[in-house]
């Protein structure tokens, strides 16, 4: 470049990069929708690429001379690599094929969306964490659990970004950054882990602050109101390492969809990809760690056991499910009877590997009367029952607390709670839909166009852009789906979605999601290999 990059970087800095994160995502779905809506979607044109922050402009945007402060129009699409004036009077877009002009692309998308978190971090330290007022109201203990190690990761990214930028610097067209991703997340990231893992004490403490300390609730309303803040809450501040970490994999699974197969920029994106995977994971298991711990310990003291007791409370448990369902009463040739007390309250709590089934009794205690590992469960759908028996299943406990088979005939509040209860006890039961993980050629699909945060166990939070494929449904509304970068399932309202009703782009979809996950595949091999050994 014979401009100093960092002065361009620092121009793709109008937005702080909860802007960018939000703006790129609807980019995302707004070109999906386009795809979608094509009748021959392999008429799509190469800037109309799924998956990225980062969408082509249209012609009249590329004749236009190039803006590099387009990114401080909140109405403008992003700059783009092949806007670059080096670029564009180097004469090498008219020497580049199509698919190397949108991995360039793919790679100037990571740089620049890094140098956007970068700014977001610094505002975070310098405008919240050194406010003067703001060191004043807390305690050194209480700071350390709002900001936790952000100094590390913010030093963790500016390293990152200058590695990036130097890469860049070398040529116009970019040789790599993933062989970068890869030795950063080797050797640095551990940061990431240790910040997220604080986050379930970082938002009890904030929400503490805010609620015992009126001088802090004030300081931190008025930093939200300064105009660098954009509106953004102090929480938006918070939250951006967890978020970026997450997109980061993301953005290789985009440039990694792009590179030539069975290339050393394929292996080096793979190698980059596997090493976020594990981060990423580690980050999740630190934040669910805590709050798993101290959810076991509050159920344990709720239970009393009516049977020979279960130690509930281990390292490896946690909980999945729990709620209340109808047990019909009586043996299996009462199913007709229609009075009142055909069914009587029971209480489940369903762990990863245990059934508790109780009755709820005073005090806000629940006796337990009969367990089952989660192994030993099945269940069974009652069809065409009639009003009464609607939303009924069969519970089998194929050995129990007694050493016996037991069946309980129960029933739920609706239909989709019907199926949560079923799938949850148990999960290798088919479903309506197979599993992209079947190597199905076809599957509904749906992408997220609203966020949604779980509320119970069984639920799966979703980002804006996420794609899932539809594995069941019901008719009031609830979905079970897989995602399909990370292949996490879970239940969500249908109405934050839109199904994607192109059988290509669906296919294009489980393509490029297959690729990515090859070398998993290839490791879940290997070890299927070693254990039949």
């Amino acid at each position: 470049f014979s401009c100093n990059l960092s002065d361009l970087l620092c121009s793709f800095l109008g937005l702080l990069y909860q802007e960018y994160r939000d703006k790129s995502t609807r980019e995302e779905i707004e070109t999906r929708r386009l795809q979608d809506s094509q009748t021959d979607p392999e008429e799509t044109s190469p800037s109309e690429e799924t998956s990225s922050e980062a969408e082509p402009t249209s012609t009249n945007e590329n004749k236009a001379p190039p803006q590099i402060n387009l990114l401080r129009n909140s109405n403008s699409r992003f700059n783009l690599w092949q806007d670059l004036p080096e670029v564009q009077n180097s004469g090498v877009l008219s020497i580049l094929q199509p698919d190397e002009i949108k991995l360039q692309e793919a790679m100037f998308e990571l740089v620049t969306s890094e140098a956007s978190y970068y700014k977001s971090l610094n505002l975070l330290v310098s405008h919240f964490m050194e406010n003067e007022r703001l060191k004043k109201i807390l305690h050194q203990s209480e700071a350390h659990i709002l900001f936790s190690n952000v100094l590390d990761v913010m030093a963790v990214s500016e390293r990152f970004l200058l590695d990036l930028e130097q890469r860049v610097e070398e040529n116009i067209v970019i040789s790599d950054v993933c062989d970068i991703v890869y030795q950063h997340t080797v050797n640095h990231f551990s940061v990431y882990i240790t910040y997220v893992s604080n986050q379930t004490y970082q938002e009890r403490a904030y929400k503490q602050l805010l609620q015992d300390k009126p001088a802090f609730r004030e300081v931190i309303s008025q930093l939200e109101l300064d105009p660098k803040c954009k509106g953004l809450s102090f929480s938006s501040f918070l939250i951006l390492p967890f978020q970026r970490i997450t997109r980061l994999k993301l953005l290789v699974q985009n440039i990694l969809k792009k590179v030539e197969e069975k290339s050393d920029r394929e292996s080096t994106a793979l190698d980059a990809h596997k090493e976020l995977e594990t981060v990423v994971k580690a980050c999740n298991e630190g934040v669910r760690k805590m709050s798993r711990t101290e959810q076991m310990i509050s159920i344990q003291k709720k239970l009393e056991f009516k049977i020979k007791s279960v130690p509930i409370i281990s390292h490896s448990r946690w909980l999945l499910k729990q709620g209340e369902l109808q047990q019909m009463n009586g043996p299996k040739t009462s199913r007709t009877l229609r009075t009142k007390k055909l069914f009587r309250e029971i209480y489940l709590f369903l762990f990863n590997d245990l059934l508790v089934i109780c009755r709820q009794i005073p005090g806000d205690k629940y006796q337990v009367f009969d367990s089952a590992p989660r192994g030993l469960l099945r269940v069974e759908e009652l069809e065409d029952q009639g009003q009464s028996l609607a939303n009924v299943f069969i519970l089998r406990l194929l050995e129990n607390a007694d050493d016996r088979e037991a069946s309980y005939m129960l029933k739920a509040s609706s239909q989709s709670e019907m199926k949560r209860w079923m799938i949850s006890l148990a999960p290798n039961r088919r479903t309506k839909f197979v599993s992209f993980t079947s190597r199905l050629v076809d599957c509904p699909q749906i992408q997220c166009v609203h966020p949604y945060v779980a509320q119970q166990p069984d639920e799966l939070s979703l980002e804006l852009a996420d794609v899932l494929n539809i594995l069941d449904k019901t008719d009031d509304g609830w979905i079970f789906g897989e995602r399909l970068h990370d292949q996490e399932r879970g239940w969500f309202p249908s109405s934050i979605g839109e199904e994607i009703l192109n059988p290509k782009i669906r296919a294009q979809n489980l393509k490029e999601c297959f690729r990515v996950h090859k070398s998993d595949d290839s490791q879940r091999r290997k070890l299927g290999s070693r254990n039949r050994q």
